[in-house]
């Protein structure tokens, strides 16, 4: 079985294959992860997701889906993006949230990853709490690599900003 951790960190600096953004709708860039990731991998991102937005994704990417891109500057090789759902809007479906975790990795896998780094998609400026995060995170990634949905996967590292957000996903990781 593949690892599944939680860190403390900056997912703009992650050593790893592919990092995920919790991007909006716009894959334009915005605020938190995303603004972040897109501020960290430069000008390809962006030019790479205007590109998406022009050509197969001319409404943005849904909620709940995941589209890979280069990484531009980052260390990685890839970005995943996708879209949470916005509590605030009231997109409140916890299996649109499990659906940006699972399809998450499957792009990644697809695109020839094996080590995933991913944010606490939806615990920010969207309102999830972050326990319920955790635990729709951590039970999707592992059923998606129980199920080998995203094969050649061998990492998934949940790399979080705040304490507390990472104190609730090492409660859920020690727990399931």
């Amino acid at each position: 079985m593949p690892t599944v951790e939680a860190v403390l960190g900056d997912i703009t600096r992650q050593q790893v294959d592919a990092v995920v953004n919790a991007a909006n709708s716009s894959l334009l860039g915005g605020g938190g992860v995303d603004g972040a990731i897109h501020a960290a991998a430069g000008p390809a991102l962006l030019a790479e997701c205007r590109a998406l937005r022009s050509g197969p994704l001319p409404d943005g990417l849904p909620v709940g889906q995941a589209v890979a891109t280069g990484a531009g500057d980052l260390p990685a090789r890839f970005v995943v993006h996708t879209v949470g759902p916005n509590r605030h809007a009231g997109q409140t479906d916890p299996e649109l949230l499990a659906s940006c975790f699972r399809r998450s990795l499957e792009v990644a896998a697809e695109a020839g990853a094996t080590s995933v780094a991913v944010p606490a998609v939806g615990a920010g400026a969207y309102g999830w709490d972050p326990d319920e995060v955790a635990r729709v995170a951590v039970a999707a990634t592992r059923e998606t690599l129980a199920a080998g949905r995203a094969p050649g996967v061998t990492l998934v590292r949940f790399v979080l900003s705040s304490p507390a957000v990472h104190a609730a996903f090492e409660r859920e990781l020690a727990s399931s």
